[in-house]
């Protein structure tokens, strides 16, 4: 028959699937499981209080049950329990620049954490500020989403420069940019498809990678769109294809 087993973490829920008439399936970034996909029963039910609580942006405290003694295996576990940490939702879905930024960044959270199981903690905690941070409108919504995507490219092995040459390393400022290199580059390291970018743009990058809000809240709107159009082709890049919810994100 094999262990039957008990977990409890904390997550958030990056999406939900109808699955049957009543139930779903709730794919969730926990603390200490990583990515988790489990059945949720009766969530759909009109009157479930349980199901309320499992919407996507919810920060959440859940209990799983799983057939197995791990709980990711072959079948997907059961959400027996959960009680609510924080309800980010209530934040974001009535605003259209937070609501698209916040699924943005649920994807990009998922899209990051490939392996279902494998614990992503830095991840996580860049995910929880990003949406606290969302939800109370402290920032423009999409310099809240590009300083969430620039930092999670850096805690995956993937941190852009936007000072010295990503190649060989000279001091900057440097003129070029190349999401192929890893940021910006010097004239002698540039290469075919390199950008010039404005240098307010890259300072924005660099003010929003390492938290510099003063910086990154003054930057002027041309500049705060060029950044973000930066900010994409590296994601994409390094994702290797695109997100669909970047689309809808409102540009300032």
């Amino acid at each position: 028959m094999g262990a039957m087993s008990l977990f409890r973490d904390d997550g958030i829920v990056l999406r939900t699937q109808k699955l049957g008439e009543a139930d779903r399936i709730i794919t969730l970034l926990t603390r200490g499981h990583g990515r988790v996909r489990a059945v949720a029963r009766g969530v759909r039910r009109t009157k479930s209080k349980f199901g309320a609580r499992l919407e996507p942006f919810s920060h959440v405290d859940v209990q799983f049950f799983s057939k197995n003694s791990e709980l990711v295996g072959r079948g997907l576990p059961l959400c027996t329990q959960s009680e609510t940490i924080a309800p980010y939702g209530g934040g974001i879905v009535m605003d259209y620049g937070r609501y698209t930024a916040g699924t943005a960044m649920l994807e990009t959270a998922e899209r990051f954490t490939d392996h279902e199981g494998e614990p992503a903690v830095q991840q996580y905690l860049l995910l929880v500020g990003a949406l606290r941070t969302l939800a109370r409108g402290e920032h423009a919504p999409n310099l809240v989403l590009d300083a969430f995507l620039l930092r999670s490219l850096a805690v995956n092995g993937y941190a852009p420069t936007f000072g010295d040459c990503a190649k060989c390393g000279m001091p900057g400022p440097n003129r070029f940019f190349s999401v192929g290199s890893g940021g910006s580059v010097c004239a002698d390291c540039r290469v075919p498809g390199s950008v010039v970018p404005s240098p307010q743009a890259l300072e924005l990058l660099g003010a929003l990678l390492t938290g510099d809000w003063g910086t990154a809240d003054a930057c002027e709107p041309r500049y705060v769109r060029e950044g973000s159009g930066l900010v994409s082709a590296y994601l994409h890049w390094h994702l290797e294809r695109g997100l669909r919810s970047l689309r809808y994100v409102e540009k300032s």
